[in-house]
């Protein structure tokens, strides 16, 4: 089975304030090529710029694949065209940035995982904020195997998101994690049998859509940006998403809902 070539390699919906993205090629486990790429890169500028949403939904159609990373058919015909080498991250690639080099994508990304994660699939799932699997997920880096390297961040994220010996012993050798290791060493959130996969989606995108938009974006910018910081200076960081929180509408409206015992109503300003 085939791809229609007029059929977006991506899906993009909007539903109230929540962005759903699949990765739309079922028929090679949601393998992305260039083009994948490119339209990945304009549903996330779209998703940033976009004031009505406030969470992202990231996953793979079918329930085969999550995503099975880089479409090696492609890479293989692309090194026989003499494309040259590629190397960590996708700067002048299509995409660019991509998700996994999108440090200051203020917005959540849920990934919803069903099946395979491997390669580049596995370096999304790493890159989001939150991760929810079936119980018949697999994640694994299977780049050393194939004279590659986790490019696109999985080097760089497993190593801090595990501890060093156990990230390495997965990074050297492509061996994999089953859904519920992967909880266990904390690189998941939620491990779920597959017909409760949706439902558990759907209650942390609730959870997040029921906290101030503003405060979310200025905790997820101030992690994110003092993960490496001493504790000292991370206090003392300035953190634009944070300025903008504590003089908003919205730092008003908690406190006062709580007094007043009712539910905020979240502006986003």
């Amino acid at each position: 089975m085939t791809q229609d070539v007029d059929e977006p390699r991506v899906r993009y919906e909007k539903r109230g304030r929540v962005a759903y993205v699949t990765l739309n090629r079922p028929h090679v486990l949601n393998a992305m090529d260039l083009r994948t790429h490119e339209e990945l890169g304009r549903v996330w500028d779209d998703f940033e710029a976009d004031d009505e949403l406030w969470v992202a939904v990231l996953t793979g159609a079918g329930d085969r694949a999550f995503s099975t990373g880089q479409d090696l058919k492609e890479r293989a015909d692309r090194d026989r065209a003499g494309s040259g080498p590629t190397t960590f991250g996708s700067r002048g690639q299509p995409g660019w940035p991509r998700l996994t080099e999108r440090f200051e994508l203020s917005k959540p990304v849920v990934a919803r995982v069903r099946g395979y994660a491997l390669g580049g699939g596995f370096e999304l799932a790493l890159a989001c904020d939150v991760v929810v699997a079936s119980e018949d997920a697999v994640f694994a880096l299977p780049e050393a195997r194939l004279g590659l390297v986790a490019g696109a961040g999985g080097v760089f994220r497993l190593a801090r998101q595990l501890p060093l010996k156990t990230a390495m012993g997965h990074l050297l050798t492509g061996r994999r994690l089953d859904a519920r290791r992967a909880w266990q060493l904390g690189l998941v959130n939620d491990v779920v049998p597959a017909d409760e996969l949706d439902d558990c989606v759907a209650g942390w995108v609730a959870d997040l859509l029921r906290s101030a938009p503003l405060a979310v974006r200025a905790i997820k910018q101030a992690a994110m940006r003092s993960v490496d910081m001493p504790l000292e200076q991370a206090f003392t960081a300035h953190y634009e998403w944070e300025q903008r929180r504590s003089t908003s509408r919205d730092a008003v409206e908690g406190p006062r809902a709580f007094v007043e015992k009712r539910d905020p109503v979240w502006e986003g300003r």
